[in-house]
């Protein structure tokens, strides 16, 4: 009989459910979106039953296919958006108010106000994790002050709160199962990273009681069942979990101290591998757990780093600018010219991220000269998301103590040769795109296919990870050194 893995990626914007086979091959997938929902200027939120709907729709289309049958599916995994933080009844399942979305600011004064109590440095040393409202602690003490009725039925013991994994299974199994993996409970600032359990001190601090959270388990491993679900049997194990930027890492093979991949979406993210030790940072990037499979006594840990436009650069070029009709034709008109020609553009439109950290950073673009034209306001753009990175990634090689591998490369933007050139030569690093571009699913099938043994671990699914092109580095250390160099002065300027 055939086997298969259903693999659900939960984003932001929509709902990808995805059918892999036993040798690793992404067979089918379909994607739902549903609204965002923005009450106030920097408020996002989601509907939880939006969520859901978007699963199950996505869930029948895939079957539809008819590429397997319901009872060939040996195991389901599932990696979501993360820091995303919802409060649910526990007997109905209904929401008690919407989710509030990573995104979101609203908690911004609250997390100002324990900065200013000096308490950054506690949080940081037991979570990897700096103060901000992006993380889901403050986002549950905000819904567990604001939503209707919520302190009434906690006080009957009806109410649970969680991240999307933890909704999302306790729906698939019938709410017969509140449990989060290690990935996703570290990215709350309520999980001691050390010890891999809720820290009593940060639920103090949060206001969140530790009764409502789910249980901490690996992310491969049977954690529930499926029950009642349209289309499919009861009982298929839920066996594989991650937030979508560990699952990608996963997804990458990405299995030894040094390695790192980088996802190209709105944003870049990335993520690299440290062992079995959490590393404090000191040049400005987040520790996190990357994954623990079942049987094993320490998480994989990993140094995370994203830059807030990636991109999102190229929308506005071609939106906000109109230089482009189409974000793919940011490629002929890069390579239009043979280099920047002196043009700088640092997109810090919305702030700079790691390692710099500068909300009040913004975007500038400089070096114009009359023999600048569109193309070069286009090859600075590619370089700029470039140049993003290799700070980050020199940021965790300053971390880590060793030199790093190759990047491996995934997101749409990865698709952009002209862009994968730039960055391999810029960072100085082999880049290495792999054949399933879709990872975030890929690393949700490997978890869950090795916790129901369809795969032996980790040098199994090194032996069904492929790669589709590598980009070799054509830049002279001299040459880059320079580029590097002019690309930090225009830095400077954007966040004077």
């Amino acid at each position: 009989m055939a086997k298969f893995v259903l693999a659900i990626d939960q984003g932001t914007t929509g709902t990808t459910v995805a059918l892999v086979d036993q040798r690793g091959r992404l067979q089918a997938k379909c994607n739902y979106e549903f609204p965002q929902i923005y009450p106030r200027p920097g408020w996002v939120e989601h509907r939880p039953g939006d969520i859901w709907q978007s699963v199950l729709k996505a869930i029948r289309a895939v079957l539809r296919k008819q590429l397997c049958k319901p009872t060939e599916l040996v195991a389901i995994g599932i990696t979501n958006q993360r820091e995303t933080a919802a409060l649910w009844h526990r007997k109905t399942g209904e929401a008690l108010h919407n989710a509030i979305v990573w995104q979101c600011r609203r908690t911004t004064d609250f997390c100002q106000g324990l900065q200013i109590q000096g308490l950054e440095s506690k949080v940081q040393r037991k979570t990897g994790l700096v103060l901000d409202p992006y993380f889901s602690a403050s986002k549950f003490r905000w819904l567990l002050h604001n939503a209707p009725g919520v302190k009434s039925l906690l006080n009957k013991g009806q109410v649970l709160a969680g991240t999307i994994d933890s909704y999302l299974v306790w729906q698939l199994s019938a709410g017969q199962q509140h449990v989060t993996d290690v990935s996703n409970a570290s990215r709350t600032s309520l999980m001691n990273i050390r010890s891999g359990k809720w820290d009593r001190e940060l639920l103090e601090l949060f206001e969140v009681p530790a009764d409502i959270l789910p249980r901490i388990v690996p992310s491969s491993g049977v954690m529930g069942h499926t029950k009642n679900i349209p289309g499919l049997p009861d009982g298929i194990p839920i066996s594989g979990m991650a937030g979508d930027q560990q699952a990608a890492l996963f997804g990458q093979a990405c299995f030894g101290p040094g390695d790192a991949k980088c996802t190209f979406g709105t944003g870049s993210f990335i993520l690299m591998n440290t062992g079995n030790r959490p590393l404090k940072s000191k040049a400005g990037v987040l520790t996190t757990v990357a994954w623990q499979l079942q049987g094993e006594k320490q998480p994989t840990y990993a140094l995370e780093g994203g830059a807030f436009v990636c991109g999102a650069a190229v929308q506005w070029l071609r939106d906000g600018l109109q230089l482009i009709k189409t974000a793919p034709a940011i490629e002929a008109l890069a390579a239009s010219v043979d280099d920047h020609g002196g043009v700088e553009f640092v997109p810090a439109l919305t702030g700079l991220g790691a390692p710099w950290w500068d909300p009040a950073a913004r975007g500038v673009l400089c070096g114009l000269t009359r023999g600048a034209n569109r193309g070069h306001i286009a090859r600075a753009t590619l370089d700029a998301m470039a140049l993003q990175n290799v700070d980050i990634l020199q940021a965790m090689e300053k971390d880590l103590g060793k030199r790093m591998k190759p990047l491996r490369v995934d997101g749409g933007a990865a698709a952009n040769d002209l862009l994968m050139q730039i960055q391999a030569d810029l960072l100085g690093r082999r880049i290495i795109r792999p054949r399933l571009i879709e990872t975030t699913v890929a690393g949700a099938s490997y978890l869950a296919g090795i916790g129901v043994g369809l795969w032996g671990g980790k040098k199994d699914v090194e032996k069904i990870w492929r790669v589709e092109r590598e980009f070799a580095v054509e830049m002279s250390a001299a040459a880059r050194k320079k580029r590097v160099g002019s690309w930090h002065v225009a830095v400077d300027r954007a966040r004077r």
